[in-house]
């Protein structure tokens, strides 16, 4: 007998079925069996399914001999199923990684319930995918399980089958059977909530709602949408049945008028000419199951007397008024925005015509994201090297917390962003500032670059359209012919720089500022930051930063997470960094906490992850270069070598020259921390020589140097470079000494 028995329906889903079927077998959890409901489809989906069951003995395929509807395909699994508890999945969507081993640990925690609700997200053809709006309600404080009398908020989340599991002997007891026709969900996923025993709540995704651009059955245009009046009849003729759910038919018949608001009001789902019939129903079936003390929201109950009453004209007549409305007040926010944008450009050629302020600098990095990098660690040199220099910071709003006390910040498109983008004498990034932006005579402006250039930059990107997307080269032009000058780490990002980014600026060839603070953070700091970051004492701290890839929408996550701190054991912990502009989940959203797995992906500064972990894990990402300044363990993980090469390009063969082990695959991976390599005498070796060539003149003075040169015009006093021999960089955490990642 299984755990899961996992029921998958499937009619017309052939392009997805694959996806489908490999999603559950391939998870790590493998005590299970899959039935797969052939619902009579005319497409692959029954050839498809048979190839699965040829291939594993888990997978059984049921043909139904002419097409029964998605209730009676469900049912015709439920008759073979044999596990322990039951999981639904639909034909076209997927569960995701680690879903099955999450949901076993949660029912064991809670003591097998009846039932277990669990998260789901919405997955776009565009790759984006949306968590449920309703998370909140699967919190996981309280009791472990519960009535739902004790939570019925949990009727907010969307109630369908397949985001629970049901212990099969409590559904065989009950009798419950999925009825024909639409929405079928309903009168299965009420009467289950509203007689379970125990239910209990997982507050992680583990199923990927496939969200179809056309062909969902719930979005065509048909008559069969009138099936929900038969099936809330199934689900008041249940409570009537049972006096005591009785308590439940306001909030059912409250539901119910919900469900009918939505469906009238949904474009392309009624057909036309049938909307009038529709609410005729509707108004019978609030006669029929009107219940009293149904407490209704202030913003539907007009809504709700209106189905009562049958108000049909005034019903629409509202419904269209609420529409224009709507369309006014876009209009009208639409005209707000476009004469405040005009406005504050009028500010801006007004502040371009008075004097500059020579003792003004403003500072940004990453489109205007938090206090950080190179721009970062320059501002606080300056402020406390230039007499009365007054320093700003453009940033979002969210970010202001991060800026320091002492510095001033700015809000784009503001009018104080404006002035100051228009008066100050200095202005650093680590990217181009706003295309509008008019460089002044007199105007100094410093690009800091956010790297050193491993993949394929600049003008370079013009042949390679993947990884270019929509980037203007025109615009490009003209905002490095604003430059004055161009930081550089070394003589390989001098070249790469000089050639990508084409203009007359001046390089200035003195290291990273933004590596400074490797080389002067002390032990007892690193001891702080780790334990802010929840590190555990005595553990190995891995930071897992993956770089973004231009060919994918979406982010890339090749390393399973979970199996690999598996494998690393008990002493590990993962420091999770996505990329900053992977905006969508992360490699860890959704997921149950894992004790092991710390996302970080929210840290204002890589710099202090980094000298919080113990060694770092990438793959192509310029974290390594500033990282190998640490003196600590790098291990690349370039599995997707080949296609990340055609996309965008690398300058130089990272497998030829890395800073430490390389490894091609998970496994591969695995077998350099299970045999130690990853801190043995040769990566030790490699690391030397990449810090050798690309960071020569980070000693931890290199803010220092450019603010004099820049800031004080000061060409002959600079601090010269400490040679790489003579550095100590900051010092490693208690549990792995320098002399360990030497001597391996």
């Amino acid at each position: 007998m299984p755990r899961f028995s996992v029921i998958v329906p499937a009619y017309r889903v052939q392009a997805y079925l694959h996806a489908c079927l490999d999603s559950v077998l391939n998870q790590s959890f493998k005590d299970y069996e899959i039935i797969v409901v052939d619902d009579c489809s005319p497409d692959a989906c029954g050839s498809i399914a048979d190839e699965y069951a040829a291939r594993d003995p888990r997978v059984g395929v049921v043909h139904l001999p002419r097409n029964e509807g998605l209730g009676p395909a469900r049912n015709a699994g439920l008759s073979r199923a044999v596990g322990d508890y039951l999981l639904f999945l639909d034909g076209d969507d997927t569960f995701t990684p680690e879903a099955l081993q999450t949901i076993a640990d949660r029912l064991e925690t809670t003591g097998g319930p009846d039932v277990l609700v669990y998260d789901y997200a919405r997955a776009y053809w565009s790759g984006e995918s949306v968590r449920n709006t309703f998370a909140r309600c699967l919190t996981e404080s309280g009791p472990a399980s519960f009535r739902l009398a004790d939570r019925p908020e949990l009727l907010k989340v969307l109630m369908v089958v397949w985001n629970k599991a049901y212990r099969r002997e409590f559904v065989e007891a009950e009798g419950f059977t999925f009825p024909p026709g639409y929405y079928e969900d309903t009168p299965w996923t009420y009467p289950v909530l509203m007689s379970a025993g125990s239910i209990a709540v997982l507050d992680a995704v583990c199923v990927a709602y496939r969200q179809r651009r056309r062909g969902n059955i719930l979005s065509t245009t048909t008559r069969r949408h009138f099936d929900v009046f038969d099936q809330y009849d199934r689900v008041f003729a249940f409570i009537d049945a049972r006096p005591e759910l009785a308590v439940w038919r306001p909030v059912m018949f409250r539901r119910m008028l919900d469900h009918f608001s939505t469906l009238f009001t949904s474009r392309g789902r009624l057909p036309r000419g049938t909307r009038a019939q529709f609410f005729r129903r509707a108004r019978a079936h609030c006669a029929r199951h009107r219940s009293a003390g149904a407490a209704v929201p202030r913003r539907a109950r007009l809504r709700h007397a209106l189905f009562r009453l049958g108000a049909h004209r005034t019903y629409r007549a509202l419904w269209a008024g609420q529409r224009a409305c709507r369309g006014v007040r876009r209009a009208a926010t639409a005209a707000r925005r476009a004469v405040r944008a005009a406005a504050l450009q009028l500010h801006y050629r007004l502040q371009l015509c008075l004097p500059l302020r020579p003792a003004e600098a403003v500072f940004a990095a990453y489109w205007n994201r938090g206090y950080t990098c190179s721009p970062a660690a320059l501002e606080a040199t300056a402020r406390a090297l230039v007499p009365g220099l007054r320093t700003a910071w453009i940033c979002r709003p969210e970010d202001a917390h991060t800026v320091p006390g002492a510095t001033r910040v700015l809000h784009p498109g503001t009018a104080a962003y404006w002035t100051a983008l228009a008066r100050s004498r200095y202005l650093v990034n680590n990217v181009n500032f706003d295309r509008r932006l008019v460089k002044r005579r007199g105007q100094i402006m410093v690009q800091t670059h956010h790297g050193t250039p491993l993949k394929t930059m600049g003008t370079d990107l013009v042949h390679r359209p993947a990884a270019a997307g929509t980037m203007d080269f025109g615009q490009l032009l003209r905002n490095i012919d604003k430059w004055d000058f161009s930081l550089s780490a070394n003589q390989h990002s001098t070249l790469v720089w000089e050639r990508t980014y084409p203009s007359r600026y001046t390089t200035l060839e003195y290291g990273s500022p933004r590596n400074d603070v490797f080389h002067r953070t002390r032990p007892e700091e690193i001891a702080r930051l780790r334990a802010r970051l929840a590190v555990p004492e005595g553990s190995t701290a891995l930071l897992y930063a993956p770089t973004h890839r231009d060919y994918r929408r979406g982010p890339h996550h090749p390393l399973d997470l979970e199996q690999f701190v598996r494998v690393l054991g008990p002493r590990f912990v993962v420091l999770v960094r996505s990329h900053y502009l992977d905006t969508a989940p992360r490699a860890t959203a959704g997921r149950a906490p894992h004790p092991q797995i710390i996302d970080v992906g929210d840290h204002p500064s890589v710099e202090e992850l980094c000298l919080a972990s113990d060694a770092l894990v990438t793959d192509y990402s310029s974290l390594m270069f500033d990282y190998v300044n640490l003196d600590r363990p790098v291990v690349l993980f370039l599995e997707d070598r080949q296609a990340y090469e055609a996309a965008r390009g690398t300058y130089f063969d990272l497998e030829a020259f890395p800073p430490g082990a390389v490894s091609r695959s998970q496994e591969e991976l695995h077998e350099i921390f299970a045999t130690d390599h990853w801190r043995g005498p040769r990566s030790a070796q490699r690391r030397a020589a990449f810090r050798a060539r690309f960071c020569p003149y980070d000693d931890g003075h290199a803010a220092e140097r450019v603010v004099r040169r820049v800031f004080l015009g000061d060409t002959s006093g600079l601090p010269l470079p400490v040679s790489s021999g003579g550095r100590r960089p900051s010092g490693v955490p208690r549990q792995v000494t320098v002399r360990e990642y030497t001597n391996g």
